[in-house]
């Protein structure tokens, strides 16, 4: 009785979730029509109940029929954590092995997946309060550390240690130790764009190199040496 009575406190935890991470909701009617994350959660925490007791038929049937109606793919088998919101929802896949810790946040079109066939250990592990971002593919297993984030459509291909920010393809973590607040995804650097600035500053001053010998290219030179190191920094971590 008392397993019965944790297990749907869990539930009402999933409900609870959205008022606290979604300004838009207005209404409880808004979370049976306009959160088909909620929706694939809830239908999780059955099949996942019947999987781990051997049902597991009945299980993949049952999450066959949250794909349709929500056109969220999660495997029975995953394990995922308490107050675990996946906002908009539509496109994400959890694969079999794949462990989602408490209070992570998952946008739409986020996949967990596998990059071995062997019968193992083979999807992610999302350690509590990350927040990954929209259409973002986290691959293989590795261990996305806690209270990080993922920025959006990044490809994570190595673990990410705690408290990090890491963008890109594949993705590089950019920030350690500074993630203060995982719910801000808008003020993620775009290092592609930087990078690209920085060429094009580069080859600037080698052109003004060329055409006088003023000493203050050194001092410019040296500016931009320091961005360059900055990158370097980032690709070796």
């Amino acid at each position: 009785m008392s397993r019965l009575r944790e297990f749907f406190s869990i539930i009402k935890e999933d409900f609870a979730v959205v008022f606290e991470k979604d300004p838009a909701i207005r209404s409880r009617v808004e979370l049976f029509f306009n959160y088909p994350g909620l929706i694939a959660i809830v239908h999780h925490r059955f099949a996942h109940a019947l999987h781990r007791r051997g049902f597991r038929v009945v299980a993949r049937i049952l999450m066959a029929f949250n794909q349709f109606v929500t056109n969220i793919d999660i495997h029975p088998g995953a394990t995922i954590g308490r107050r675990v919101f996946i906002d908009h929802g539509i496109g994400v896949v959890i694969g079999e092995t794949a462990i989602v810790g408490d209070d992570v946040t998952i946008y739409q079109g986020v996949s967990l997946g596998g990059v071995s066939l062997e019968r193992t250990k083979r999807h992610p592990t999302i350690e509590e309060g990350v927040v990954i971002g929209a259409g973002a593919k986290i691959l293989g297993n590795i261990t996305i550390g806690a209270h990080s984030k993922i920025g959006a459509n990044s490809v994570v291909i190595r673990s990410v240690p705690a408290d990090s920010t890491a963008v890109g393809i594949p993705a590089r973590v950019i920030d350690k130790g500074r993630s203060k607040d995982p719910s801000d995804m808008g003020k993620l650097p775009d290092i592609d764009k930087q990078l690209f600035e920085y060429l094009l500053k580069r080859v600037a001053l080698l052109e003004h190199a060329l055409k006088s010998d003023h000493k203050e290219l050194d001092s410019r030179g040296e500016e931009l040496e320091k961005i360059y190191e900055s990158f370097v920094k980032s690709l070796r971590s």
